[in-house]
């Protein structure tokens, strides 16, 4: 089933989530849920705050940016479910790139994140499982990871750029935008 995506402002996207217990109800039907919905956005990546439920847990795909030759190797086969997800030896080595949010339709800043994480969480079956990634793969991890702590591209931004993004963002929390997917917006007065 295709959820809403929580439009910016919402008070669920600016919580810490809490740890998702392994008897969570529903939880594998919850998962292929931001699975459908996170394609039918044309996404790479959900966090399940971004459909309304504050849980520690996304989903990612980052093989869009694996493909053709100048594709990213360390994306070819990414695709992994993260639950309750641990970062550690983030590297000082940093690389900026522009951003956008499924959240945030519209808007794309740049970001400064590092290049190599670890990470280790529990896939959809309960494996536990540590790795090292790089590259964009470790990006789509940082940024999907920053929804589980409350925070958003806006956070990443200087005070006066994001003074700047006040009325786009105001605007995207009431719905005054036009999304090809699904919303769920402050004032619902129109959904994608």
């Amino acid at each position: 089933m295709i959820r809403p995506i929580v439009a910016y402002g919402d008070p669920v996207l600016k919580k810490e989530a809490e740890e998702v217990e392994k008897q969570h109800p529903g939880l594998l039907e919850l998962i292929e849920d931001m699975w459908e919905t996170m394609y039918a956005a044309d996404g790479v990546g959900l966090a399940a705050p971004q459909v309304g439920l504050s849980l520690r847990l996304f989903v990612a795909d980052g093989s869009p940016f694996g493909e053709g030759e100048d594709g990213d190797p360390g994306c070819r086969d990414f695709k992994r479910v993260m639950i309750n997800p641990v970062l550690f030896d983030l590297s000082e080595e940093e690389t900026v790139m522009e951003e956008g949010c499924l959240s945030i339709p519209g808007i794309r800043e740049p970001v400064t994140r590092s290049v190599r994480i670890g990470v280790e969480y529990f896939d959809e079956n309960w494996n536990l499982i540590e790795e090292q990634l790089d590259g964009l793969a470790a990006r789509i991890v940082l940024h999907e990871n920053d929804h589980l702590d409350g925070v958003m591209i806006p956070d990443h931004i200087a005070a006066t750029k994001r003074q700047l993004l006040q009325g786009k963002l105001r605007d995207i929390g009431m719905g005054k935008v036009k999304v090809d997917y699904r919303m769920r917006f402050l004032k619902s007065k129109k959904r994608g």
